[in-house]
């Protein structure tokens, strides 16, 4: 009989009905088995002293674990606690003579019994203790593990007894989970990986043993599943000692590892078998190399299979990956490897994540296990979803909020987009993504292109290698069928201008003309995913400015203008992209379209969204914007054009006003263009022509003689529709401000008078004005309104003039402060002639209706400006000739100026025609 035979469980204890409970009373036998043992191997002590020590020291640390079991000890505590007093009965256990070496210490038959027993006592009282401690906590199943690796350790004859402990606690445990739905046992997935592997020791006894125990874990694990009532099953329940032929069967079919790791497989639960898998992986670096084969053929057996069910993916990854990166020439290199592509299977986007997961550049070390994923041909397109998922991102984008960190190593910034790009160089060439490749070429284009712009941001230079995005660009394309575009490419220098920042545009323009030019055949589903991509809107400005540059170049090259309206309401809206590139970029493709203007459908729509973009912040977008309006409309049909006249013209006034000089001078010459292009149509006009011509007037101050040039040009357009003979006074010889303004308010008295409450109330908005030359033209320009209707005013208004006036009389600038007194003076006069009654009021404005006086000079403008500028200390002389000026009995007072004299004769003339 062996000793798995032999061995003699304690007596169970009642349940009080007869029946047996199934838990031992340990504690109640123990004391009293001490004692009579003492007294029975007492005589042979002195002839086995390290039996009796070994014995005694047993039954000492098994009172101590009792002891454990009864207090209210923290359970992490107590059980390394424990463990610390069981691995010291295991040295015990292990130090103790051979079961020969004892049989010959006995001088007589009864001393060879009493050593026999006792040997065999000390073996039961260590088995005894772990059923002690399994019968009160299924976790401390954990200490067999721990037997396993010091059984490993030792090497030592006991071996096999040890396994037979091993199995006897393990049934004890598989009979006291039976029925119970709630086990706690974490440790079955790392404790059966031990026992698979001792399946096949050498030891074809400690084989059997490692069976039977592998048989009774994976009863505990069932009882963890849900099929609880298929685990109740008669069939599932076994005796002690199984017939022999079972035993043989149970032996054969646990040393065949497929059979092994298919019920390992369906039996433990996902954690369970996820400890199983990340033990063997441990095992893949031991020193013995039939241990490392046979845990990579578990391995590989366990992961065809049910590498779904594993829920620590990425540290199984991250665990190959420092392993490999230790031992570069690992022995079990190529198991490891082909764990990757096992795992790659079932979880393709743990795994890519995992391995874009470390610093770049990509080491040689994460180059193989790139190759490993990439040779699993099913899951390509999978791979490349997920590495797409990447592209995404900018690289050195800071992650500003915490909670949207999803990996601890993406720490501030996220690089992993520059792992992805360097990815796919390795994962593109390969054969078997070639149909993935094809099926994905738009998205992989555009998302590299899109790196390659970012990676020529000056700031992220210091940070990666932009050649990353670049090596996979080219690598896209040779797999594609396009080596023929990498060749022209290269010939361009277009690699070399993406890293200048100045010509990343540019770049992104030739890489697209030149797959235009070698008529790519994935032009189509190119197309419909820019499309998409502009529809659903970008992530970032930059993914506007590629995806609106390949758009236009591919239109233009496959497409007649104009666009359909499917495209062209996307440039439409484009205009107004809070990116000024892509609004630029917009405005010049639609710009391009003037000579078939007219063919465009809802061209009107097209025309007021560029008049929305007169708003922009950006000068160099309402420039463009300018431009771009100038240039459809003199191509655009009159009727259209006369629809819209109007609005257009009105959108002209705001800009007169702009900030930017040249944005000023290209809206007032725009303007006149318009009066124009529409001289047809003056009478749809005028009223737009009297509102624009406070601004025309005052910039004529402007310091910019651009500016000043176009006021002249707009306003000689202006007076030619009015029908205004002053024409010549915008020549240089005849030029002066004085007299321009002094003109324009005579014509207005005779053609328009109703208009010039309205042009005072506009000028008035320009006193507040922060540029001096506009509140000195201003001046001058009320003082003259004034004075032409001052009949037309009501007092009210006048007062509210003379309270505008007087903020500035106390103007910083002298020259601006003695013009205001000359119009502070006209105001003045014009209230004192005032009477408050309406009756007297509309009386005197029906006599003046039909009185006109034309006004001559007031100021003398230019003499008294360029006094004030060139000697100060005549500013009392120009004072009183400013004095006598206002004065309405004066009129003959005239100062001595060529061309205010001339100015006088030409109105003479006119009065006489």
């Amino acid at each position: 009989m062996g000793l798995y035979q032999q061995a003699v469980l304690p007596r169970p204890l009642t349940d009080g009905r007869g029946g047996s409970s199934g838990i031992f009373d340990f504690s109640r036998v123990t004391s009293l088995k001490f004692l009579q043992s003492s007294m029975k191997w007492y005589h042979v002590a002195h002839v086995a002293t390290s039996l009796w020590d070994a014995y005694s020291g047993l039954l000492s640390h098994q009172s101590m674990i009792l002891s454990m079991n009864s207090s209210f000890v923290d359970p992490l505590l107590q059980f390394e606690t424990q463990l610390k007093i069981i691995k010291s009965s295991f040295n015990m256990l292990v130090a103790i003579p051979s079961f020969d070496k004892v049989k010959k210490m006995g001088t007589s038959a009864d001393d060879v019994e009493d050593l026999v027993n006792l040997y065999q006592n000390i073996l039961n009282i260590y088995e005894e203790t772990l059923l002690i401690l399994v019968s009160k906590d299924l976790y401390k199943l954990q200490i067999l593990k721990e037997m396993i690796l010091w059984m490993s350790e030792d090497g030592s004859y006991l071996q096999e007894r040890i396994m037979v402990i091993i199995t006897k606690v393990l049934h004890f445990a598989s009979r006291e989970v039976r029925g119970n739905t709630s086990v706690d046992a974490p440790c079955l997935g790392a404790l059966a990986a031990e026992l698979c592997l001792l399946c096949s020791h050498a030891d074809s006894s400690i084989t059997e043993q490692a069976s039977f125990g592998l048989h009774y874990l994976l009863h505990i694990a069932k009882c963890q599943t849900e099929d609880i009532e298929q685990s109740k099953s008669p069939s599932h329940e076994h005796n002690c000692f199984p017939p022999s032929s079972d035993v043989a069967f149970l032996s054969k079919s646990f040393q065949d590892k497929s059979k092994i790791s298919q019920r390992i497989g369906q039996t433990l639960l996902p954690s369970l078998l996820t400890d199983f898998v990340w033990s063997l992986l441990k095992k893949l670096s031991a020193f013995d190399y039939k241990i490392a084969s046979d845990a990579a053929s578990l391995l590989k057996l366990t992961l065809e299979n049910h590498a779904q069910k594993l829920i620590m993916v990425s540290k199984i990854v991250d665990v190959i990956y420092k392993q490999l990166c230790e031992n570069s020439s690992h022995c079990m290199k190529h198991a490891m490897l082909q764990i990757i592509t096992l795992l790659i299977r079932t979880s393709p986007k743990k795994v890519i994540f995992q391995l874009m997961d470390y610093p770049v550049p990509i080491n040689d070390t994460l180059t193989l296990m790139w190759q490993a994923a990439g040779s699993e041909a099913k899951v390509a397109p999978h791979v490349l979803k997920t590495i797409l998922l990447v592209l995404k991102g900018k690289p050195g984008e800071r992650q500003e909020n915490l909670m949207e960190r999803r990996r601890s190593s993406l720490d501030v910034t996220n690089m992993m987009p520059v792992v992805a790009s360097q990815a796919l160089c390795t994962l593109l060439p390969i054969a078997s993504y070639k149909k993935a490749v094809a099926q994905f070429f738009p998205h992989l284009l555009m998302a590299l292109m899109l790196q390659l712009f970012y990676s020529g941001d000056l700031r992220l230079k210091r940070l990666v290698n932009p050649l990353y995005a670049q090596d996979a660009l080219r690598a896209l394309l040779n797999c594609s069928g396009l080596q023929e575009v990498d060749i022209a490419l290269k010939k361009k220098n277009c690699w070399n201008q993406f890293s200048q920042a100045l010509y990343q545009q540019h770049g992104v323009q030739l890489i697209a003309r030149t797959l235009c030019e070698f008529k790519f055949p994935q032009f189509p589903e190119t197309l419909y995913y820019l499309y998409k991509l502009s529809v659903e809107g970008p992530r970032r400005s930059e993914d506007s400015i590629v995806t609106v540059i390949f758009l236009t170049e591919l239109l233009n090259n496959f497409l007649k203008d104009p666009f359909p309206e499917e495209f062209l309401v996307l440039f439409r809206n484009w205009i107004n992209d809070p990116n000024p590139s892509v609004s630029k970029l917009s405005l010049q493709k639609i710009s391009s379209m003037a000579p078939v203007i007219n063919e465009v459908e809802n061209v009107c729509s097209l025309l007021i969204c560029i008049l929305d973009a007169f708003l922009c912040k950006d000068v160099t977008v309402v420039m463009r914007a300018l431009l771009t309006l100038r240039r459809l409309l003199a191509k655009l049909d009159k009727v259209t054009y006369s629809t819209l006249c109007n609005r257009i013209a009105y959108s002209y006034c705001p800009l007169m006003d702009h900030s930017n000089a040249s944005v000023r001078s290209i809206a007032i010459r725009h303007f006149g263009e318009l009066l124009k292009d529409m001289c047809q149509y003056t009478w749809m006009l005028n009223s737009v022509i009297i509102g624009g011509l406070v601004p025309l007037i005052l910039f004529l101050e402007d310091k910019e003689k651009r500016v000043v040039e176009a006021c002249k040009h707009t306003l000689e357009i202006c007076a030619s529709q009015l029908k205004w003979p002053i024409s010549y006074l915008f020549k240089d010889n005849n030029y002066s401000f004085e007299l321009v303004v002094l003109s324009i308010c005579n014509n207005l008295l005779t053609t328009h008078r109703n208009h010039i409450t309205d042009l005072i109330s506009d000028s008035l908005g320009f006193l507040g004005s922060s540029r001096a030359n506009l509140r000195r033209a201003s001046t001058v320009l009320i003082g003259y309104l004034t004075k032409v209707g001052g009949c037309l005013l009501l007092r009210d208004e006048i007062e509210v003039m003379l309270g505008a006036i007087e903020r500035v009389l106390r103007d910083e600038d002298p020259v601006i402060k003695e013009l205001a007194e000359i119009t502070h003076n006209i105001i003045r006069g014009v209230l004192h002639t005032t009477t408050s009654s309406t009756l007297k009021q509309n009386f005197q404005r029906f006599f003046k209706f039909f009185y006109i006086k034309k006004l001559k000079p007031l100021y003398n403008y230019n003499l008294f400006f360029k006094n004030q500028t060139d000697n100060p200390m005549e500013n009392k002389d120009i004072k009183n000739d400013k004095e006598s000026l206002t004065e309405e009995n004066d009129d003959n007072i005239l100062p001595k100026n060529d061309k205010f004299n001339n100015f006088l004769e030409h109105e003479q003339i006119l009065e006489v025609e």
